[in-house]
């Protein structure tokens, strides 16, 4: 019987959340409005099944053109027993209303195009979000109760699974699974989207703020090696945005060419002052003229032209260089053992690092390179001719006109060598066919290897080896580390150990700053203290957090109060004004059993039972 589906989306990712909300956004907008999510974790019974079914059901169904419909769906809701019948009932009076509204405003033709769709009404779409997670009775008795209703209530069942779709076997017996027709579908590798995002907000000119080589690394080391989550990788970018702009002056001018011209003329002196101690700055004035160099360094107005023009050679390297990084990621990502990477983020990562040209990956990759058969050498030129044609920059017409010609020439090539091995192999045979005695035969064929050593390369390798150094040389032209590049601290951001303090955090080193020195995080300067002491006007539980690093394995909490009181009211001069000591004493005694019951909280002590009045200590070594 054909009466569910089951699709196979893996949800052992971080961002199986939104994976499933997007499915569900999806399906809603092209297939049915009528699409619930279910978790193992709200369904423990059958009956909790049918309750959390019929509210999203009732609730995600909202009739735009009458609010009257939605209230007595709202209403319905609390009074209708929740079962497959009143499902049932529901569906037909949803669906019965939806047709009668579609058939009054359709014109003809398109009545008759609805007819021949393949529902004449939209199913109703359950994703169980993670199937080994449900029981399985709940699941076999949904399964067999919705079967018999299926000519009623058309159903689509999606379930999310993290293992293997033989998992539906292991599940549900032949006799529930029989039921079910079964198809599977995946969803795309976390690595994929990564490869998307970075292909769309890093390698491409569109977005004038770029990431330097360690900053990404340390992302994508996140990525790879701690949770495989998009949406935190994408977070982790926003960070690097906030922290470039916020730690950066000159980021003023992280923008488009067009209005970063129009901001450097309105630079103020000491902005201009900034543009000088940028240490790619200082290596270009470096290299000038002594005349030139006076100039940069005192007058503004030659310093804001010169800074434009930089800014736009900034603007045009980043246009050449990434379709030179996607033609050389071309030739390399098919090479035996992938000597620069499969990914070509790898290959932007190594770029960005040094000078690619002159690593040990690279010459092997040419080596490699050297060695491609024909046709793989031609589709790597084709896709190199579309890659620059599509490209924004403009130093590239004489680049393709050169790639069109090797192309020419490995066509012409085909005819010619046809017909040299063909009379190259007739020859042959005849001189072997001459030799009669074994002798002569091994002295043929010995010769025969020897003039195959010996002979000069053919015109394919010549060509092959041609079209290789010509990549070799608009590597080394266009792929020059961003770091050379001058100006180039305005628009990447290079500082990797903030964003690994940020997203690699250490919370109980952390947490031991903050308790033993609040003015690191609140800047305060009454929280400023010299060396060990203890300020008054602490939090209390920083107070009571540098008392209890004072004490050993347990703590008097008598006399721990005492040093409490002691240090909270050490302002307090003797002719300072108090209603009365016991109002006091029964203010800081609160503030006190506050404070230490946010330590334990904490896990920084315990009660103990070895001595009344006390409590263990559960860290050492300050920490």
């Amino acid at each position: 019987m054909e009466a569910d589906q089951i699709r196979n989306g893996g949800v052992n990712v971080t961002d199986h959340d939104m994976t499933f909300r997007s499915l569900s956004e999806v399906l809603q907008n092209s297939i049915t409005p009528y699409i619930a999510l279910l978790e193992a974790k709200d369904c423990p019974g059958i009956k909790n099944l049918m309750q959390k079914l019929m509210g999203q059901l009732m609730n995600s169904y909202i009739d735009v053109d009458s609010l009257e419909d939605e209230d007595y769906v709202q209403v319905s809701q609390n009074r209708i027993r929740c079962s497959m019948t009143s499902l049932i009932k529901w569906y037909g009076s949803v669906t019965k209303q939806t047709a009668l509204k579609r058939t009054d405003s359709e014109t003809p033709s398109k009545k008759r195009a609805s007819s021949s769709r393949q529902w004449q009404s939209p199913p109703v779409v359950v994703i169980f979000k993670d199937m080994e997670s449900f029981t399985t009775k709940v699941l076999q008795d949904f399964i067999v109760i919705s079967s018999q209703h299926i000519h009623e209530l058309p159903l689509v069942l999606i379930f999310g699974i993290a293992t293997s779709p033989m998992i539906i076997h292991s599940l549900l017996p032949h006799s529930v699974s029989s039921l079910l027709c079964i198809e599977l579908f995946q969803s795309l590798s976390c690595k994929e989207h990564l490869s998307t995002i970075i292909d769309k907000l890093l390698l491409t000119a569109q977005f004038p703020f770029k990431l330097g080589e360690k900053v990404l690394q340390v992302l994508i080391n996140i990525f790879l090696y701690h949770d495989f989550s998009v949406q935190n990788f994408v977070k982790g970018f926003q960070l690097c945005i906030v922290e470039h702009f916020y730690s950066q002056p000159l980021s003023v001018l992280c923008c488009q060419l067009v209005d970063a011209k129009k901001r450097v003329n309105s630079l103020s002196h000491g902005q201009c002052e900034n543009i000088r101690r940028l240490p790619s700055f200082r290596r270009y004035v470096e290299s000038q003229a002594s005349e030139k160099q006076i100039a940069l360094l005192t007058v503004d107005d030659y310093l804001k032209e010169t800074a434009q023009k930089l800014l736009e050679d900034l603007y045009v390297y980043h246009e050449n260089y990434v379709s030179v990084l996607r033609c050389l990621h071309v030739l390399t990502s098919s090479l035996p053992k992938y000597p620069l990477g499969k990914q070509i983020r790898e290959l932007h990562c190594a770029c960005l690092e040094n000078q690619v040209w002159e690593t040990e990956e690279y010459e092997s990759s040419l080596q490699l390179a050297r060695m491609l058969n024909k046709s793989d050498l031609v589709t790597m030129l084709q896709q190199c001719v579309e890659i620059f044609v599509s490209s924004s920059g403009k130093e590239f017409g004489k680049t393709v006109e050169k790639l069109k010609e090797f192309l020419t020439q490995f066509q012409k090539l085909e005819v010619a060598e046809a017909s040299q091995e063909q009379d190259a192999s007739a020859s042959s045979q005849k001189e072997l066919q001459k030799t009669t005695d074994l002798y002569h035969l091994q002295k043929t064929l010995l010769e025969l290897k020897e003039s195959r050593r010996s002979k000069k390369l053919s015109k394919f390798e010549m060509l092959r080896f041609e079209v290789v150094d010509y990549i070799d040389s608009l590597v080394r032209n266009y792929l020059v580390p961003a770091d050379h590049k001058t100006l180039h601290e305005i628009v990447y951001f290079n500082t990797a150990s903030i964003l690994r303090g940020h997203l690699n955090a250490a919370p109980r080193i952390a947490l031991h700053t903050a308790l033993n020195n609040p003015y690191c995080y609140l800047k305060h300067q009454a929280l400023k203290s010299d060396g060990g002491s203890i300020s008054n006007k602490a939090p209390d539980i920083c107070i009571v957090y540098k008392l209890h690093l004072e004490c050993g394995r347990l703590i008097n909490l008598v006399d721990w109060l005492e040093a409490f009181s002691t240090v909270v009211t050490a302002a307090e001069g003797p002719n300072a004004d108090a209603v009365s000591s016991d109002q006091v004493d029964d203010v800081i005694h609160a503030r006190f059993i506050r404070a230490v019951s946010e330590l334990e909280l904490l896990g920084f002590i315990k009660p103990s039972k070895q001595k009344t009045d006390h409590v263990a200590r559960l860290t050492w070594g300050g920490c």
